[in-house]
This record gives structure tokens, C-alpha cells and sequence, in this order.
């Protein structure tokens, strides 16, 4: 059996019979991977804790049939797993990044620059909750408006999607894809501030010098929110959490 060597984060995790459990990870160049952990939920697991979710680990990978592969060995590059869910905002906001990637990448072993700029945008954000020097929900809203930037949903903000006149730019619509004026605006829209339309634009351009001098307006959680689901047509389960 071909193996192959690999970085990863670790997305989630499923039991497998009594001591297994199939680990879903992102990796640096294999793209999104589904493997098997054997043994990894035994007291004595050689794996310890190095296969949880938003672990960042350097694997070696035994590629197996049916898109299923076998961990054969797992070392830890840095534990932001241990210093995430010390936090239980920094955990709430790791788990939708996790699963907003997750949802996104729908193919297994898919490649290419798309792939590793996921890749090392996950990263970055896992890194940033780890380090605690922003706001978890600014990191969060940060990494899910640019992790589907890069997969081409990018909203328009500072002109209208319809007529792109700049003035009179006092809605957003997740349907039509940004800021609309008060001509085009749909009956959907938000009546949206220019703070929110100020916060999505820093959040867009990850401008932390900026936005770690705000607060995070509730206006702007709420339409990233529904720009996630509605152009993932899936719905965010972690967000639960967070509303509960």
C-alpha cells in the first residue's frame, strides 16, 4: 500500500467500531482527506490526543481504496487543539471555522492553489484563536467572509450590485450578492449602517489593526452568518451553539 507524508488540521473526527475512529483533515497538498485512525480512542492510543480537532500535525498516510485512507503516524507541528478549548468563545468560534471548511471543500483529495490558499487560511485562523491577541468572533467572521471569498462568493460593498452608483448605498442583500441602493434594494435586504458596511469591508481585508478597535456590531455577525449558509446551501450546526 502507497503511503505519503503530509501536514493536516484536523477538521472532525467519527467513531469506528470500538476503538477506531475516521478522521476528516485538510491537508497542505492533498487536499480535504478522510482516514482512518486505528486504535486512537484505546487508554494506550499511540495517537494520544495528536488526531482531536484543530490540531495542525505533520502525518504519515497509508492511501487506501474508496477515498478512505490509514493513519500510520501523527506528530504534532503545534497543539492549538489544547490552547483553543481552554476559551470556550475561542472553542465556539474554532468549531464553525472548522466545519464552514468542512461544508465548503465537498471533494475529497482535490487539489490546487485554491486548496493550499484554504489551507493556509485555516491555519492562520486556528493560529490567531490559539494566540488570543483578537477577538473570536472577529477571527471567525474574518475567516468565513474570505474562506468564501476565495471560493469566488465575495460580496460587493461599496457600490450597488444592481446600477453600481455609490450614493444612497443603504442595504445589503445575501441574494443579490452585496450593498444595493434604495432604487434596487429587494424586500429581503437589510437596512444595513455604513458601520456594518465599514466592519464587513476590515473583516473582508483581515485589517486587525482596525477592527481590534471595535466592537463587533451584531448587524454584521447576523449577514455573515446568512451569507455562509445561504451560498453553502447548508446550514452552520456550531452556530447553534453560539445562539444558544
Amino acid at each position: 500500500m502507497p503511503t505519503y507524508r503530509d501536514q493536516g488540521v484536523v477538521l472532525r473526527t467519527i467513531k469506528l467500531g470500538e476503538a477506531d475512529r475516521i478522521i476528516t483533515i485538510l491537508t497542505a497538498h492533498h487536499g480535504k482527506i478522510r482516514a482512518v485512525a486505528h486504535g486512537v480512542r484505546r487508554a494506550k492510543s499511540r495517537f494520544g490526543s495528536r488526531l482531536e480537532p484543530f490540531m495542525w500535525d505533520d502525518l504519515l498516510i497509508a492511501q487506501g481504496r474508496h477515498d478512505l485512507d490509514t493513519i500510520s503516524q501523527a506528530v504534532v507541528i503545534s497543539p492549538y487543539a489544547s490552547l483553543i478549548v481552554g476559551t470556550y468563545e475561542a472553542y465556539l468560534s474554532a468549531s464553525v471555522i472548522v466545519e464552514t471548511v468542512d461544508k465548503m471543500i465537498t471533494d475529497l483529495r482535490q487539489t490546487g492553489i485554491s486548496q493550499r490558499q484554504q489551507y493556509t487560511l485555516v491555519i492562520g485562523a486556528l493560529a490567531a484563536l490559539a494566540e488570543g491577541k483578537h477577538s473570536p468572533q472577529m477571527i471567525e467572521n474574518s475567516y468565513v467572509l474570505r474562506a468564501l471569498s476565495l471560493a469566488g462568493w465575495t460580496p460587493r460593498l461599496d457600490s450597488c450590485v444592481v446600477c453600481g452608483r455609490r450614493d444612497q448605498v443603504e442595504y445589503f442583500s445575501t441574494e443579490a450578492g452585496g450593498a444595493m441602493c434604495l432604487t434596487h434594494r429587494l424586500p429581503r435586504s437589510h437596512k444595513a449602517s455604513g458601520q456594518t458596511f465599514s466592519q464587513l469591508g476590515l473583516l473582508l481585508a483581515g485589517d486587525w489593526e482596525s477592527l481590534d478597535q471595535q466592537d463587533l456590531s451584531p448587524q454584521v455577525r447576523e449577514i455573515v452568518e446568512e451569507w455562509s449558509q445561504y451560498y453553502l446551501e447548508k446550514p452552520i450546526h456550531s452556530l447553534r451553539l453560539i445562539h444558544s
